[in-house]
């Protein structure tokens, strides 16, 4: 039976996750290693899995063997959404991070079939409640909210390359999403505003309902309408390979949400919680071997772990 940490809800909210699923080549202080699962719909849809069932929309290539299908199937992952283009090999990256983990370099990108992709949701993941928008680019992240009924809660990552060359094209799609979740120097380059609780507010403003602002080991900060909220980050002492930490602690925490089937600020800031601690995981480990093999008991402990740090009780 697949392990899942238990909801206080009597029902959860279907999660559809959309994203890129790629093989890395990644180079750290620590090593290497090579042909590594990686890409974000990888990284939250396996995070997603130990709350519930994602449902998963992303494409794979020719080389993309069974055993990598397997992976994702012992996790529960709803995979009816992930195309198999037999034209070319999977999107692929490899980079190098340098001594603090703070800088990589990317020495080599291919997108191969991703560049053909376009996320068509199957007719049944179109009752999605929950939406996780991996950092795609903006007019396939739009496409897929054109394609959903309804008001679902959507959770928006990007990167710098779309706040440089897509600006516009992110700026509409920021009105549209539920919850924006940046990295501190993105969100600088977004708003042109060095100051971390200005910029928060100033992408509050441009639309969504909230925005979390990342700051790597620093933790996070959440801006709502019912407040701030300022989470630090879970005590890693193992730091093996940072690939996928953001993309993990965006699919726990919405896999959280969904879980539950709460959008409030109180279950947002419950959810930043697990994300915390399942990205925690992440980077024990070279792509997604350490946040597979986990296990929720593992993430439930840390949770327990960061509750007692951030107590003053």
């Amino acid at each position: 039976m697949l392990d899942r940490i238990k909801p206080d809800s009597t029902e959860s909210g279907p999660l559809v996750v959309v994203g890129s699923v790629a093989f890395d080549n990644v180079i750290t202080p620590f090593g290497s290693q090579e042909g590594i699962l990686g890409g974000a719909a990888s990284y939250c849809s396996f995070a997603a899995s130990y709350f519930t069932q994602p449902r998963m929309v992303g494409v794979i290539g020719n080389d993309f063997g069974e055993e990598y299908v397997d992976r994702l199937k012992n996790r529960d992952i709803h995979l009816e959404g992930l195309q198999k283009d037999e034209s070319g090999p999977t999107f692929f990256w490899k980079g190098k991070y340098h001594e603090n983990f703070n800088r990589r370099d990317t020495l080599d990108i291919q997108l191969n079939v991703f560049e053909k992709f376009r996320p068509d949701l199957p007719q049944s993941y179109l009752d999605s409640k929950f939406v996780l928008l991996g950092n795609i680019h903006p007019s396939l992240q739009m496409h897929v909210l054109d394609q959903l009924p309804g008001n679902p809660f959507v959770l928006a990552d990007t990167i710098d390359l779309w706040i440089e060359i897509e600006r516009n094209a992110l700026l509409e799609l920021i009105k549209r999403v539920s919850l924006f979740v940046i990295n501190d120097t993105e969100a600088e380059e977004l708003t042109e505003e060095p100051n971390i609780i200005l910029a928060g507010n100033k992408l509050r403003n441009l639309g969504p309902e909230a925005v979390i602002i990342k700051k790597g080991e620093h933790g996070a900060i959440l801006f709502h309408e019912d407040g701030l909220f300022a989470l630090p980050a879970y005590p890693v002492t193992e730091l093996r390979d940072p690939t996928g930490a953001g993309d993990s602690f965006a699919g726990a925490l919405i896999g959280r949400l969904a879980s539950r089937n709460r959008t409030d600020f109180s279950a947002i800031k419950e959810a930043m919680l697990y994300g915390t601690c399942t990205a925690s995981l992440t980077v024990e480990a070279f792509g997604c071997d350490r946040l597979e093999s986990a296990g929720a008991p593992a993430i439930e402990k840390r949770v327990d772990e960061l509750k007692r740090l951030i107590s003053i009780s």
